[in-house]
């Protein structure tokens, strides 16, 4: 869920004309004949399908890189991984970053077309964001783009960080005139009655006619803030012509899920993911997502729809057809967290108009995409009860009868990694009895282990369908999450919190981010929709360090989606190996693999070339503080096609020369590293209530654990109290000024208010435990205390700082050992 934007109107006539030219491109930007890729999953069904063929299963070991492009990037961008799925149209790939730049390059070389910078000089002071593709729409327009009278019209469409949506010439990048105010509108206006929290959109629009409809990321704590309604707005102007409420307001279907005024300013219940369109009936399918609070709904009783819902809606008008809802009042973040997938199916010598959703859990839910009902059946099975004080779990929650889970749904101590006597420890002591772990397990008031957790199942990558043979292939991510609910104090934001002893986002793993159950930890897998049978299953990526030790293949963490093909391969990238690869459709055989420059989180897309009539296969690549980090890793969309047997591109022959895979999971590949610097100047010590002289009580040889112990949680070091300092001085210096205040003090049973100088933010998971057992001297992250007589922070304590330092000390700089980050 995330955050801004603008908007003007200017209308347009004659309406029929504008029909008419809409329908006419929903169907026309379907690409010529499947050469192009106008959508970011192909069609506007999302089967992520290419009748190409040039390239297939006789020849995709002759695949290499055709040309790298490197992303111009800013220096925080990795910290959102590039997710982008590319658009070709016409020769020419469309693609935008997560701080918001639009690049356009020729499909068939890579050389930059043109760029677009909605922030200018700022753009290095952008938030990254996620942005997972753009949207192409063309037709005829009374004003075009480009400011023509009465001609033929296209536009480019995708979201900036700051919730603008933009519209933009294909052919220059420059923004469209009469769309808004300048060629955007803001997004937030509207909806976002709350400024300063979040709204923003990380997946592409979908186009029908012409309109553009948009989902949206708002945020999951805390529970009160913007509305995740999904809109429409016309295509030339930017005006709103309808909307839906995920929420059902006073009045509307479903309000009354609802427990009293629960409903109210609620954040949640957006649409994060890709929407689909189904042009020939009409309908757009809305993949809706949890409330929030994420983990506690002790204030939203109820089933609360359209929450964790399918949605079909009336693309014309917004007005809801039907809906399905996968779990009942969400305390897991169990998004409907990927694209809606419109395939025809054959049962029982009909066709059946389907949709398909995969949800975080894993679960296959198949639908008539025109009636809602399951073209399988669904059981409403019991689950465990929350004993959480206030909390009202649903009894039960749907789970398909037929098609398996894509995602383990139960692990117990049996199950126990053993890739690693460490492994195998560290996961038995910390969590065993815990176990077992499973799906819909409620948290608990001490520690408690799900799995499926936020990031297991299969998430926005969705899945890609083979109409020929209806076969569907979907990746998946085996990986629990942790976590326990503490009793927030009065007036907190909410009542109950999920946390951890490792973070509020805690994952089932060890120490060096192996999951905690047996592998495989990450599959790729073949379903036949016509049966409900998984046709095969095969461990999808690798953990090199692993490897190196003799241990089978594993799997591991995987994000994106893959694309197949009439050349009978699936292509996908996504785990965090730093790998691209290609499967046999047939049986799940890898039939080719690439190394890449850092993670593919993104889906591939594949094209032909008009002018050289060569099928390539493209994929967005680059670092992220997902999983696995890497900020000096370059950030490049990668294009490969066929080279003759036995020859080598220049392009290819420069990755294998330039590519280095890391040596640990999740581990950056570091410099030779520095400790952390002095700030220059340093800033003035803070004012104390008793003065204290680090340098006095180190000359004297008091030790620094004589007046500071280790907090409980490793983390702080504690400052000693009234108690602590009066032991010493009953007798010492008692005719001072500063001990007999500190003796008033004491008598009246008070404390001493001493003022931080050094603080760690909420975000950080620091061990003063781990960095004394590795003999790091005080005086490298606080300088040289012992000279001080005022205490203040004379030492840089950035996270570039830190990195630096750990670099030094060739310690692990993975992000999850310092922040677990959710999802």
């Amino acid at each position: 869920m995330r955050f801004n934007k603008r908007r003007g109107l200017r209308i347009y006539l004659p309406i029929m004309a504008l029909l008419a030219c809409g329908l006419a491109i929903a169907q026309e930007v379907t690409g010529g004949a499947g050469q192009d890729w106008p959508m970011a999953g192909h069609d506007a069904g999302a089967m992520r399908y290419s009748p190409l063929d040039q390239i297939n299963r006789a020849n995709v070991a002759r695949l290499e890189r055709a040309w790298t492009y490197e992303v111009p990037t800013t220096p925080n961008s990795w910290l959102e991984a590039f997710e982008s799925t590319p658009l070709m149209v016409d020769d020419a790939l469309y693609f935008a970053t997560q701080t918001g730049l639009a690049v356009s390059l020729d499909a068939e070389t890579g050389k930059q077309l043109w760029t677009f910078n909605p922030y200018g000089a700022a753009s290095g002071k952008v938030r990254p964001l996620p942005n997972r593709g753009m949207v192409y729409w063309r037709g005829k327009s009374p004003e075009t783009c480009d400011g023509r009278r009465d001609g033929d019209d296209s536009r480019i469409f995708y979201a900036t960080p700051d919730a603008r949506l933009f519209a933009l010439d294909p052919a220059t990048g420059k923004p469209c005139k009469g769309f808004g105010q300048y060629g955007s509108i803001d997004l937030r206006e509207g909806v976002a009655k709350f400024p300063k929290l979040q709204y923003d959109l990380t997946s592409p629009p979908v186009i029908y006619k012409d309109l553009i409809i948009t989902g949206s990321e708002v945020q999951e704590y805390p529970s009160k803030g913007n509305s995740g309604a999904v809109r429409a707005f016309n295509v030339r102007t930017g005006k709103l012509v309808w909307t839906f409420n995920t929420i059902p307001q006073p009045g509307e279907f479903g309000h009354e899920t609802w427990e009293g005024d629960s409903w109210k300013d609620r954040a949640g219940v957006n649409a994060w993911p890709p929407l689909s369109v189904d042009v020939e009936n009409g309908l757009v399918f809305l993949p809706v997502c949890s409330p929030s609070y994420d983990f506690y709904g002790a204030d939203r009783k109820g089933n609360t729809l359209f929450a964790n819902s399918l949605v079909a809606v009336k693309a014309e008008t917004g007005k809801m057809v039907w809906h399905y809802q996968m779990v009942h009042h969400d305390i897991w973040d169990m998004d409907v967290g990927s694209q809606p997938t419109l395939v025809t199916l054959h049962r029982d010598g009909k066709e059946i108009p389907a949709v398909v959703v995969v949800a975080k859990e894993g679960l296959v839910f198949v639908f008539n995409r025109l009636t809602g009902k399951p073209v399988y059946p669904i059981e409403e099975r019991a689950v465990p009860q929350s004993k959480v004080p206030g909390e009202a779990t649903s009894p039960t929650q749907p789970f398909p009868a037929v098609i398996p889970p894509l995602a383990k749904i139960l692990v117990t101590r049996d199950d126990i990694t053993n890739v690693t006597p460490e492994s195998r420890k560290y996961c038995m002591d910390n969590f065993g009895s815990a176990l077992p772990a499973r799906i819909f397990n409620p948290w608990g008031l001490d520690t408690t282990v799900i799995i499926p957790g936020t990031m297991g199942g299969t998430d926005w990558g969705g899945v890609s369908f083979d109409p020929n043979s209806g076969t569907m292939f979907a990746n998946s991510t085996n990986l629990g999450a942790v976590g326990m609910m503490k009793k927030q104090p009065e007036g907190a934001p909410e009542a109950y919190e999920k946390t951890s002893k490792w973070g509020s986002y805690a994952r089932f793993e060890d120490e060096n981010h192996y999951p905690c159950q047996q592998p495989p930890w990450g599959t790729m897998n073949a379903v036949d929709l016509n049966t409900g049978r998984i046709a095969w299953s095969v461990t999808l990526g690798v953990v090199d360090a692993l490897a190196a030790k003799g241990v089978p293949k594993t799997g591991i963490y995987n994000l994106g989606g893959s694309i197949v093909t009439a050349g009978g391969l699936v292509f996908i990238a996504a785990t965090a190996d730093r790998r691209f690869r290609a499967f046999d459709a047939r049986d799940g055989k890898e039939l080719w693999v690439s190394k890449l420059e850092a993670n593919g989180y993104a889906t591939p897309l594949t094209y032909l070339g008009k002018r050289t009539k060569k099928q390539f296969v493209a994929i967005a690549v680059g670092p992220s503080s997902r999983f696995s980090t890497g900020a000096s890793a370059p950030t490049v969309v990668a294009a490969y096609t066929l080279f003759p047997e036995g020859q080598t591109s220049p392009a290819q022959a420069k990755l294998q020369t330039e590519t280095r895979l890391p040596v640990e999971l999740g581990v950056i590949p570091g410099g030779v590293g520095r400790e952390p610097v002095e700030i220059t100047p340093p800033p003035a010590a803070p004012s104390q209530p008793i003065p204290f002289s680090h340098r006095v009580h180190l000359t004297i040889g008091l030790p620094c654990n004589s007046c500071h112990q280790v907090a409980a949680d490793g983390k702080q070091m504690q400052i000693p109290n009234v108690t602590q300092c009066m032991a010493c001085h009953q007798g010492i210096a008692t005719d001072r000024p500063a001990i007999q205040k500190l003796a008033s003090i004491a008598k009246a049973g008070g404390s001493i208010p001493w003022v931080r100088v050094n603080h760690l933010p909420d975000f950080v998971f620091f061990s003063h435990q781990k960095h004394m057992a590795a003999k790091v001297d005080c005086a490298v992250c606080h300088g040289m205390v012992r000279n001080m007589d005022a205490m203040r922070q004379v030492k840089d304590m950035s996270m570039m700082s830190c990195v630096n330092c750990h670099n030094l000390r060739k310690a692990t700089v993975s992000c999850g050992q310092c922040h677990n980050i959710g999802y």
